[in-house]
């Protein structure tokens, strides 16, 4: 409920304090006298876009500040816990704008954000104006209202998971197979490439030991001729190293035979002697295997121009090569892993679909039942507010094309509401047909049917009974009082007839002060009340018999 209003500089409005209770609180005035302001700063409060236009001359900032009472354990109070804030029996919401565009949300003292308080905002307070009539036309918002009325946002909200499940997992099926498509076109391409390198059969360092294998047999003239001359200084001619070696050997032993002090080890001698040998020996076998060999020699450059054209495709170097082979086997098992993923999450998304008919047609089912229901339940207030002969259907359009195909995160259904206000006439759109007044009275019976199941605990009538008067504005005011049974109602009229149902009524005036128009507002005691509901009824000049006839009103309502 909201408890308490205040305003400081908000367009006319300097400052200004105003207490509500519960029931029906009436609010009249003059036309301008700024009963629309008072509606822009309760907008303001559940999240209306604010702009420094509506800040007062003279003013830096304009503040609009409310009470609310909340009852336990109700949805506002799960959303101020869930978003860490303090959370009690009352709740105070305070908007400041400014020149700067530095506009602050508080709730509970708390900084805030817009956000949170446009959710809270739909729980805590309903405002029913004339832009209520361009909604209820709209037949995009009709399935919205038949949903509220039927209590369905439960079931909805589970069939939007699974829908909006169903879509994510389509988009990322179609992703995978976009992806696998780009793959299979490249997938020929990557095979053969992995054969070709497979096919060589590379080994890393394979190069270079071919490069030192040709410029060996290239060079074998030059080996031959360097391993046969270092063999004939050792060993092969007359005066070989080791020959000469061999005489030095017997020239130790002869001198050491006739004078032992001659301290040469022939031992050494001859380690010296058996090491140059194996080194002869070793020189001779190099120069035997040092045969010229033209076949080996061709078959090592074509070694190498293999791997020199694998070089120049796949990396530049052989380890190049061999990390391009790594990568193309891991493509190519991606690409079947990606099969198999695929098979998987088309396997998935056809079970989610099978179970997303099945609650869509559970909604679906619901709804038709609720549309009977809220029909007739539409019907009974209209011909209690003087349109005997009205029919209001829930029309429900076929989708063309596949069953599937007509999906959408509300569900298979579209609906509409028709509606005729004339006996023998057939229900026609509602957007085509409804007048002023008629529509002003559908908003009323809607609001009235709506409240019965909806949560929200103020509602806010601003100027809905445009368009009527006489025994019907007065009916409507029954109905404002009815509505008033279950919920704290504001309401904002010209009509006596709806005023005079009032629990509270308050008066709207624009005064001036200091050369500036200044909203005011007073609470009217039943003595006022009863001049201003004979304001309305005859003017700005009150008589005895309109103040009589005012005072007549209001015993006959407090009498009901």
């Amino acid at each position: 409920m909201l408890v308490q209003l205040n305003i400081r500089n908000f367009a006319l409005i300097d400052a200004l304090q105003i207490s509500f209770g519960d029931g029906l609180n009436i609010l009249t005035g003059e036309t301008g006298a700024g009963k629309s302001i008072v509606v822009g700063a309760i907008g303001l409060l559940l999240g209306d876009r604010a702009s420094t236009l509506s800040i007062r001359s003279g003013a830096d900032t304009a503040e609009v500040e409310a009470l609310f009472e909340l009852e336990q354990g109700s949805s506002v109070q799960e959303m101020l816990v869930a978003a860490g804030l303090d959370v009690d029996s009352e709740l105070v919401i305070r908007r400041v704008i400014s020149h700067t565009g530095k506009n602050r949300v508080y709730l509970n003292g708390t900084l805030s954000t817009l956000n949170l308080l446009n959710r809270i905002g739909e729980s805590l307070m309903n405002i029913c104006s004339q832009r209520e009539h361009s909604i209820l036309l709209n037949s995009d918002c009709h399935l919205d209202l038949l949903d509220a009325f039927g209590g369905l946002d439960p079931l909805r909200h589970e069939y939007g998971r699974m829908f909006r499940s169903c879509k994510d997992l389509q988009l990322r099926i179609s992703k995978r197979t976009e992806a696998k498509k780009r793959r299979s076109e490249q997938e020929e391409l990557a095979r053969y490439q992995l054969a070709e390198i497979r096919q060589a059969g590379i080994a890393s360092g394979e190069d270079d030991r071919l490069s030192a294998q040709r410029q060996a047999l290239l060079s074998v003239q030059k080996l031959l001729s360097i391993s046969g001359h270092a063999y004939g200084l050792l060993y092969d001619r007359e005066d070989s190293v080791l020959s000469t070696l061999k005489d030095v050997m017997a020239c130790v032993r002869e001198i050491q035979r006739i004078d032992p002090s001659l301290k040469i080890s022939e031992p050494d001698l001859e380690a010296v002697y058996y090491s140059l040998e194996e080194a002869a020996s070793a020189l001779r076998n190099y120069a035997q295997g040092l045969s010229p060999d033209p076949k080996s020699l061709a078959g090592i450059e074509e070694r190498l121009e293999v791997l020199s054209r694998l070089k120049r495709k796949y990396g530049g170097s052989l380890e190049g090569v061999l990390t391009r082979q790594d990568e193309l086997e891991k493509s190519l098992a991606d690409l079947f892993s990606l099969e198999e993923d695929l098979e998987k999450e088309n396997a998935t998304l056809r079970e989610l679909e099978l179970r997303m008919d099945e609650k869509a047609r559970e909604l679906s089912s619901a709804r038709r039942s609720t549309a009977e229901v809220l029909s007739n339940a539409v019907v009974e207030e209209l011909q209690s507010l003087h349109m005997e002969g009205a029919v209001f259907e829930v029309v429900f359009h076929e989708a063309g094309g596949d069953f599937r195909s007509s999906f959408d995160e509300r569900g298979i259904d579209r609906v509409e509401f028709y509606l005729t206000a004339n006996i023998g006439e057939e229900p026609k759109p509602l957007s085509r047909i409804a007048s002023g007044g008629e529509l002003s009275r559908i908003v009323l019976a809607m609001k009235k049917v709506l409240a019965q199941v909806g949560s929200v605990g103020v509602i806010v009538f601003d100027e809905v009974d445009s368009g009527i008067g006489g025994e019907t504005a007065d009916l409507v005011g029954s109905k404002l009082r009815d509505v008033a049974r279950n919920h704290q109602v504001l309401c904002i009229t010209h009509l006596p007839q709806i005023a005079c149902y009032g629990d509270r009524h308050y008066r709207v005036v624009k005064t001036e002060e200091d050369s500036r128009a200044i909203t005011r507002i007073e609470v009217l005691s039943e003595e006022k009340r009863s001049e201003e509901i004979a304001r309305m009824l005859g003017g700005r000049e009150l008589t005895e018999t309109t103040i009589r006839h005012a005072r007549e009103m209001l015993e006959r309502v407090s009498g009901r």
